[in-house]
């Protein structure tokens, strides 16, 4: 039963919510897969995750600008600010994460944290996405 209401509840989302959702997946998915190969190729698994967090990193910036937001503009004057505003967000997410991590670590475990974490970001990152870094009626971000 709870299958059928999670599954009444993901199709009441946006067309652009289900996109950004289906992407953050498939790349989670893309980035397992680097790893793999990298280490099936003798990288280190520090040398794996590191590549595949850039790689993803990439990949996802690019499917969210292109294909989740529709937004098309690659100018310079619009793409190095969205850079800009993705590397900062990114890094703010990342102390967000440790900071869950650091204030909830005697309660519950890692894994149960860095979820929680990542659902919080989501939703932000889906809002700031939206509103201000992949906003296309304006000529800049903010």
């Amino acid at each position: 039963m709870k299958i059928q209401q999670a599954s009444e509840k993901f199709k009441s989302f946006s067309p652009q919510l289900k996109k950004y959702l289906f992407i953050g997946v498939s790349v989670y998915v893309f980035e397992l897969a680097v790893i793999v190969v990298a280490q099936t190729l003798g990288a280190s698994a520090v040398l794996a995750v590191g590549l595949s967090f850039w790689l993803g990193l990439i990949v996802s910036f690019f499917l969210q600008k292109l294909v989740t937001f529709g937004d098309k503009r690659m100018h310079h004057k619009i793409l190095i600010p969205q850079v800009i505003a993705f590397s900062l967000l990114v890094i703010f997410n990342f102390g967000f994460t440790v900071l869950v991590t650091k204030l909830l670590a005697s309660f519950v475990p890692a894994v149960a944290t860095r979820t929680l974490a990542l659902g919080v970001t989501t939703l932000w990152n889906f809002y700031l996405y939206k509103t201000r870094i992949f906003k296309t009626d304006e000529k800049l971000l903010f």
